[in-house]
């Protein structure tokens, strides 16, 4: 629970300075970038967290790869800080969160939506349209298919669950007739 207090508070401080400095979206897309490089790349990953290397070692690669990639001043001064306070391990972690508060700061929910067959787009828009009026906030939908409901649609904002599939339906069913209920 520590290490997510810590990731927490590291993307609240860089979303802050991102707000401040209206860079916010640009923070968002650098450190998804070194987030992303460092955890597909198990090895690098080791080179930089891994305390059984000497620390000017670890820290030269975490310079090569800055020095790659060229972000901004702020990010390049953020990674550094992060590597010397011994918090880098937390990168994927802390990219995680910027992106949940960036998201609260613009308004804007992600939410799944699981259907058994394939929706048309106009269906996707009306979904996302309800579930924005909802939420109250701008509503983007990560959209998948599961034949295993049958049919029906799953959806998810949050902790909010909407189940409208068939699969659950005939699950709740045998169950209240198991109990020995009237359907």
């Amino acid at each position: 629970m520590k290490s997510l207090a810590v990731a927490r508070r590291y993307a609240k401080a860089l979303l802050l300075i991102g707000k401040e400095n209206g860079q916010a979206e640009t923070y968002r897309e650098e450190l998804d970038n070194i987030a992303g490089l460092v955890s597909r790349e198990a090895e690098l990953e080791l080179a930089i967290c891994n305390p059984l290397y000497d620390i000017s070692s670890r820290k030269k690669v975490l310079q090569a790869i800055i020095d790659k990639l060229s972000p901004s001043k702020i990010m390049r001064s953020y990674l550094l800080l992060l590597f010397d306070k011994g918090r880098i391990g937390f990168l994927q972690s802390i990219s995680d969160f910027y992106h949940k508060l960036a998201d609260e700061f613009k308004g804007v929910a992600r939410a799944s939506l699981v259907s058994a067959t394939e929706l048309t787009s106009e269906t996707v828009e009306k979904i996302s349209n309800a579930l924005s009026k909802r939420a109250g906030k701008e509503v983007i939908l990560e959209v998948k298919q599961d034949p295993e409901l049958i049919g029906g649609i799953v959806t998810r904002i949050g902790d909010l669950v909407l189940d409208g599939s068939v699969k659950t339906q005939l699950l709740n069913m045998r169950e209240s007739l198991k109990r020995g209920e009237s359907v």
